[in-house]
């Protein structure tokens, strides 16, 4: 049973201090993850480290640079970030390897991800945990944009036929005008009041982005908090499913 696993950029860093993780919240991450790494891949979001960075640059998801500077400084950033995640892990000797997606990556003119699958499946069937991030990607026309740690959940779940997809944020799922969490969202509809209408934009990994993204997948995806972290691992839906 394949799990893609995304650790919120969040969640694990000091969004408010630049490149700054939160150490108490990414141990708690690696001890659930430790327990639970069979059949398992991990993406984490950017938080401090990419964020900043990428603002400094005006670099998102849809406008991009040419800059080698801003290239280097974004993705060093959240290389960074991943070794930090990794070192977490191997502490716990969880068999975690990193995968760098501005190496393999990229977009089409009109926004389209392309992102090869192979290398992180022979990984798994190797017995490894493979451990993605936010990244920047070869963007033709653009030069290089963000690519978001929750585009990449979706596209590996699709093509790795994930059975199940869970993201840990700082919420404890997706939360309506009263701040309690909504069990199941299976139209945007369902939620338009709460997070905007469809005409709505959300280019910075926002819940509303991360609503619409998760309803195209085939597979139901679950949105929770870290406390609902371990409980998501043995199997269960906590938060919000979606899809």
């Amino acid at each position: 049973m394949t799990t893609v696993l995304k650790l919120g950029g969040s969640v694990i860093t000091e969004k408010d201090r630049a490149e700054t993780v939160d150490g108490a919240a990414l141990d708690r991450a690696a001890d659930a993850v430790a327990a639970h790494d069979d059949d398992l891949v991990v993406v984490h979001g950017g938080g401090s480290f990419g964020h900043h960075n990428a603002e400094a640059f005006g670099v998102s998801t849809t406008e991009g640079t040419h800059d080698v500077a801003g290239v280097t400084q974004i993705h060093g950033a959240m290389k960074a970030l991943n070794g930090l995640v990794l070192r977490r892990l191997h502490d716990r000797d969880v068999p975690a390897v990193p995968v760098h997606p501005l190496s393999a990556a990229n977009r089409d003119e009109d926004g389209t991800l392309t992102l090869p699958s192979g290398q992180v499946a022979t990984l798994r069937a190797e017995g490894f945990v493979p451990v993605l991030h936010g990244d920047v990607v070869a963007h033709r026309g653009e030069g290089v944009t963000v690519l978001s740690g929750d585009e990449i959940v979706t596209s590996l779940a699709t093509s790795l036929d994930a059975d199940r997809v869970g993201l840990c944020s700082t919420v404890p799922g997706v939360l309506d005008d009263a701040d309690e969490v909504i069990p199941r969202i299976e139209t945007y509809d369902d939620v338009a009041d709460v997070l905007g209408g469809a005409d709505a934009t959300d280019v910075s990994g926002g819940m509303a982005g991360k609503v619409r993204t998760l309803l195209a997948l085939s597979t139901p995806a679950t949105i929770f908090g870290l406390d609902d972290l371990e409980s998501f691992l043995d199997g269960g839906r906590p938060g919000t499913t979606v899809g």
